[in-house]
């Protein structure tokens, strides 16, 4: 039930192979789930901007001088980068959460994937190898990035459905498992003001994590928090700004491997995802203990 990948690099000159390293071992994982998939790639932003990646079924009219219309919403430039059915938007970093009220208002067609200083999102769909040659993973670039591959379980096979979910500034997570008590928590979390996107429990899941860190919890203290309160049978794997995390529950009956070199950290829910990644053979790997919580940063 479901394959989830991610890679962490140490080594800077790695960083112009993110993508590619994470498109091969997304693909491997396509038996674990073949209905959709999806990526969240981490690349710091030039000087003070920000971006917001959204997602639109009719991209053609959607994204047609949406840069503009944002720019002149938020009395800024805004640009835009189209991938495929996703675009990202980039403005000064002060001017985001101001453009993310204007698109909300003023284009609820359009789906916010991410937004931050450093994450982009994209999911969609399809077969991973299709889903990855539509957003040209293969040639992004980043510090570090996280994927998943979905066999739908618990709600519908859409894109709303597929992972990473992002819920605050930066962060995301995908999850192989099923929470239990998802509809309970999405109502506590929506009365202090959290919003929704998809009836997907991972969207709980990432949306209790940034609930946590609202209130002053590190995203350790978050995850460890998670152990108390999240029941079900779960593996995460999170991405924030400067790293990720990995956390498996109290009883680990998701399988889940890590393997780590002094050029990076690697994330597998098999082992065969690792298996091309370089010195591979060199690498520390263990299976990550139950109701543990790693976590690797920059």
């Amino acid at each position: 039930m479901c394959g989830i990948v991610g890679l962490f690099l140490k080594d800077r000159s790695l960083e112009p192979q993110l993508g590619a390293l994470l498109t091969d071992m997304l693909i491997t994982m396509t038996d674990r789930g073949p209905d959709s998939a999806g990526i969240a790639i981490y690349a710091q932003n030039a000087g003070d901007t920000a971006k917001l990646t959204v997602q639109s079924a009719t991209p053609d009219e959607a994204f047609d001088g949406l840069a503009d219309k944002l720019g002149t919403a938020i009395g800024a430039k805004a640009t835009i980068e189209r991938r495929d059915s996703h675009a990202v938007l980039s403005m000064p970093r002060e001017k985001l959460d101001e453009a993310r009220g204007y698109l909300r208002a003023s284009h609820p067609d359009l789906r916010i994937m991410s937004s931050g200083d450093a994450v982009e999102i994209y999911k969609e769909v399809g077969l991973p190898k299709d889903v990855a040659e539509r957003f040209s993973l293969s040639a992004m670039q980043g510090s570090h990035g996280i994927g998943h591959t979905r066999m739908a379980t618990e709600s519908a096979v859409t894109t709303d459905g597929a992972h990473p979910y992002s819920t605050g500034a930066d962060q995301c997570l995908v999850h192989n498992g099923s929470l239990s008590n998802h509809n309970s928590l999405r109502r506590k979390l929506r009365r202090n003001g959290i919003e929704f996107e998809s009836q997907n429990d991972t969207e709980v899941g990432a949306a209790y994590l940034t609930w946590k860190m609202q209130q002053g919890a590190s995203l350790g203290e978050a995850l460890e928090a998670g152990l108390e309160d999240l029941d079900g049978f779960y593996t995460f794997v999170v991405g924030t700004k400067d790293g990720f995390g990995v956390v498996r529950d109290p009883i680990a009956c998701k399988p889940a491997v890590l393997a780590e070199t002094d050029r990076y950290v690697a994330f597998g829910s098999e082992y065969r995802a690792l298996v091309n990644l370089p010195g591979i053979e060199d690498a520390k790997v263990w299976e990550p203990e139950p109701a543990t919580v790693y976590f690797w940063s920059h």
